[in-house]
């Protein structure tokens, strides 16, 4: 590879400075602060933030970015690195997975520790309870944004409901759903 190489990989195709990692990093970090059930929850801002109030990627471009990390093995939180890459390359994955995991991880070890030692309060266990909606609410409107590049797809939107209801009802493995929407999906139903 050649220096410009190089540069492309590291910097992204976008040319970003330093002001720029900055925002990506500080709208990442609010984000985390925000994810309530995890970072998949806040999919649907990181999508406005950098499809429609920035342009640095198309619907099909996030899309396939959280595909692609939630594919590969590890830590559900992943797809944000691979958001950051095709943002602004390793500079931009480092800004979006540091942003996303320093406040939320710090701001957890704190509550831990302090729920810990008040774990029989009230007030604790009713905030508990009245995040369980909540996030369920969030993990909808990802799913929606998600299922965006499909067009809407009647067949899109039957399978998505097909599953909600699975998961509600039955004890079935979410890896099962997930293999059958991929069949449906390389099938070209969706």
């Amino acid at each position: 590879m050649d220096t410009s190489s190089w540069t492309t990989l590291a910097l992204g195709a976008a040319g970003f400075d330093a002001a720029q990692w900055w925002q990506l990093f500080g709208h990442f970090a609010l984000l985390s602060l925000l994810a309530v059930g995890g970072a998949m929850t806040t999919a649907p801002d990181m999508h406005r933030y950098v499809v429609h109030q920035h342009g640095w990627l198309t619907d099909a471009q996030f899309a396939a970015s959280v595909a692609l990390a939630q594919a590969a093995p590890g830590p559900n939180v992943l797809f944000v690195a691979v958001i950051g890459f095709n943002v602004a390359g390793l500079a931009g994955a480092l800004a979006t997975l540091t942003g996303t995991l320093l406040p939320s991880t710090t701001l957890a070890l704190a509550i831990a520790r302090w729920g810990r030692k008040n774990e029989r309060s009230r007030a604790l266990r009713a905030f508990n309870t009245g995040m369980a909606p909540i996030t369920i609410g969030l993990l909808l409107a990802t799913g929606w944004v998600l299922m965006r590049p499909s067009g809407g797809q009647l067949a899109a939107l039957a399978l998505a409901a097909a599953t909600v209801l699975l998961m509600m009802r039955t004890k079935i493995s979410p890896v099962w759903l997930m293999a059958g929407g991929a069949l449906v999906g390389a099938a070209g139903f969706v």
